[in-house]
């Protein structure tokens, strides 16, 4: 397993609750109170960051296993995985540079034994208890529920702030 030197939060919910909504809008809360957020999202699909036509696209499809794509605004790796049966959480992590980052939020990879954040909306139709393993610290809904976990409001992304911000002091 690769070594990670920053603290990973999950957040997890059912497909349709608003994982990618709230994290819109909980990182501009978070980056207030001066974390310097880093990202990890999961997608089942088959994703490519890059479009046809293009250099570095083209390059890629001619066999690099790696392409790095610069301009002075930002920069992108691209890396080809076709031979690997499954993501390592640890490895996509290790590779952002823990200097200037205080957090990586995880969006999906429910299995991992990260501490995560579930989040839960009265419209879903799955049981919620699917939802909680010993890795969960809290839990984010738009409805009362009985857990043994704080209780965050969904809809209340300083209030969520507030707490990762409460949780990562407590993680130094």
């Amino acid at each position: 397993m690769a070594q990670v030197d920053l603290p990973l939060l999950g957040i997890t919910a059912w497909s349709g609750t608003g994982k990618t909504t709230l994290l819109k809008q909980l990182i501009p809360q978070l980056r207030k109170r001066e974390i310097r957020v880093g990202m990890i999202k999961h997608t089942h699909h088959d994703m490519d960051v890059d479009k046809p036509g293009k250099d570095s696209y083209e390059l890629r499809k001619a066999g690099a296993n790696q392409t790095l794509v610069a301009s002075q605004q930002r920069w992108a790796l691209m890396t080809e995985t076709p031979e690997q049966p499954e993501l390592d959480l640890y490895y996509l992590a290790s590779r952002f540079d823990a200097s200037k980052l205080d957090l990586i939020l995880v969006e999906g990879f429910k299995g991992e034994t990260i501490p995560k954040i579930a989040l839960y909306r009265h419209i879903n139709e799955r049981d919620f208890n699917d939802l909680l393993d010993e890795h969960v610290i809290a839990v984010a809904s738009d409805c009362d529920l009985s857990v043994d976990f704080p209780l965050l409001d969904i809809n209340a992304p300083e209030a969520i702030a507030e707490f990762i911000a409460d949780w990562l002091k407590q993680t130094k």
